[in-house]
This record gives C-alpha cells, structure tokens and sequence, in this order.
C-alpha cells in the first residue's frame, strides 16, 4: 500500500500554517504531512520519529527543504527536546497521527502484521522489549489483561491460556505462529476482521508504551505551543481518542462540567490552556473512505493554545496492565 495520509485537507485546515511560522510533525512517518505542511506555507518544520528506518525520508527533506526543516530522532513525547533543539521556545502548531502507517504495516519484517509471516517484533524504534518477549515472558493473567484493554478483545482469557499452552511446548516468535493460535482459540470463521486483529493490535500499543507516549506528547505540546497556537491529532483506537478527547475538555475546562452542549458548565481548576475547535471528533469525507479504508476508523480533533500557564504533567499509569518497564526490566 502506498503511504496515504489520513484527513490530510482536514489537518492543514485545522494547523492553519502561516508564513514565518514554525510547526510540528510528531509522527513524520513518510512524510505526508510534513510536506504538505511545508508547502502550504513558507514556514519552518520540526519533524519527530523514533522508527529508524525514516532517515532516508529525512535526508530527502533535508536536502529539498534546506533550513526550513529539522528532524529529532525520538518518541514524540520528546517534542519539547526537539523544539529547543531547533533554538525555539514556542511553536505555532502541532500535529500528531497516532498509530501505525502503513509503511510499517508493509515491511513484514517489523512484524506489525499478520497478513505475511515476519518476526514477532512490533517495535518502533528497534529497541526494548518486542512483542515476543512479551508473548513469551508474561503471565497468563498479565497476557489476558493486555489483551482486554489495549485490544478491547471480550475472549482474552481464553487466547491467553492457548498462548501459554503453545509456548510451553515452543516458544512464539513468528506473527503467523501467533495468528494461527488467537484464530484457534477465537474461531471465527465468519468475523468481517481477522480474529487477531485485536490480539496484535494490544500488543503493539503495550510494547510501544503508545497511549503513555500520547499522554506525555499533549502535555508536552500544551508547554511548548505559542498563545494561538493549534494542536492537532489524528487518533484511530477508541482509547486515544477518548484520550485526547479528555485531554482537550479537561484543558478547555469542561471536563465533566454537565450542562448542555449550547450552555456548557465549566469546572473549577486551574485556568483553560485551550479552546476547543470542535466539539465533536471531526471523521473522513465519503471520498477518502473509498479511496483509503484505513481512514474509516480515524478521527481528527484540535484544540487552540490560550496565554494560560501549563498545568503540571501527571504521571500516565494505565489501571489494569503491567507496566512495560517490568518486562523489560526482566530482559
């Protein structure tokens, strides 16, 4: 699949990047919205990856772009690293699209997939613990857990205890070994999705600490955005966009607030570091979903810095799951 990016006219509407202005891509990726970024306007760009294998994209901008772009090797949780980096406080513009691209999906051997047999690995910068560590090194219960939140699969007791049961005759290391064990313990013979489609999806987000990496990013990014300035996300799983969607009311002040949406009841705290652009998660155009079925999951929202200070960063803890660090403390 060719790399397509997601609500890509929704994204420069909502980033709005003007001339002499400096703007953010966490999630470079192949660089869509990087260039369209760049295009748009003659203003400068920050590129955030930790997935090495972007380099080459890199160096095309580098050598294209000239100055107007700077790239930060990392997770984009380090966002505010990267903007002092590039001699900047404050920026003007931030967008993230969470979740794998396709150009991951594609290369079997990053073991994203099940559609063509790979190593189970799933990691996004090639470090830590991969997905087999995880398949093969957590307990039943710890398995069945993460399977249940991150994946939101209702027979994660049952895949668990058939993962267990095949390991301890070998140990799972490809993605074709894995499929074949959740489809079995599944069934589903007549799912519309594959059966391990939400197995593989909880541990790509376990091992690449996914939603502690969104919740560190938007904080970070309500520090170093500019009074106007506008955050941007794309989120495809229900648990980032609820997410991101807390994040933006609590920082608006409505979180939990009552009221109507025509007469909303803010909550008292510190004083809102953003306004909500919308209200409600803007989604694909018909065209784009028959263009590109990976959009029909995707939702957009944005929110516009105010000259309120930051609130103090809170400590990300996922109830429910082993925390990442205990696997790879046992590496």
């Amino acid at each position: 699949m060719s790399h397509y990016p997601v609500m890509l006219s929704e994204v420069l509407e909502g980033l709005r990047p003007q001339a002499g202005e400096a703007h953010l891509d966490g999630t470079f990726g192949a660089g869509g919205y990087s260039r369209a970024i760049l295009g748009a306007a003659g203003c400068s760009l920050i590129a955030v990856d930790r997935d090495p294998t972007v380099r080459v994209v890199v160096d095309q901008f580098r050598s294209e772009f000239g100055e107007r772009f700077s790239f930060h090797a990392g997770p984009f949780s380090e966002l505010e690293a990267a903007v002092a980096e590039s001699g900047r406080e404050h920026i003007n513009g931030v967008v993230l699209d969470i979740g794998v691209s396709s150009m991951q999906i594609d290369q079997a051997e990053r073991g994203f997939s099940f559609s063509k047999p790979g190593p189970l690995d799933m990691r996004m910068s090639g470090e830590g613990a991969s997905a087999s560590d995880a398949i093969n090194r957590l307990s039943e219960r710890e398995l069945a857990d993460i399977f249940y939140v991150y994946g939101e699969e209702r027979k994660s007791r049952r895949v668990a205890q058939f993962v267990v049961r095949a390991r301890g005759e070998s140990p799972i290391t490809t993605t074709d070994q894995l499929a074949e064990i959740v489809s079995r313990a599944i069934g589903g013979k007549h799912m519309k999705i594959h059966p391990a489609t939400r197995v593989f999806q909880a541990l790509r987000i376990f091992v690449n600490d996914e939603l502690g990496e969104l919740a560190r990013a938007l904080s970070a990014a309500e520090r170093v955005l500019a009074p106007m300035g506008r955050l941007v996300v794309v989120t495809f799983h229900s648990l980032e966009d609820r997410m991101v969607k807390t994040f933006m009311r609590a920082r608006s002040g409505l979180a939990g607030g009552g009221g109507s949406r025509h007469n909303p009841v803010a909550v008292e705290g510190p004083e809102a570091t953003f306004s909500l652009e919308t209200r409600k998660a803007v989604t694909a155009t018909e065209q784009e979903l028959s263009e590109n079925p990976r959009s029909r999951s995707a939702k957009l929202r944005i929110a516009v810095r105010t000259q309120a200070p930051s609130w103090q960063e809170e400590e990300f803890v996922m109830p429910g799951v082993v925390p990442l660090s205990k696997l790879e403390a046992a590496l």
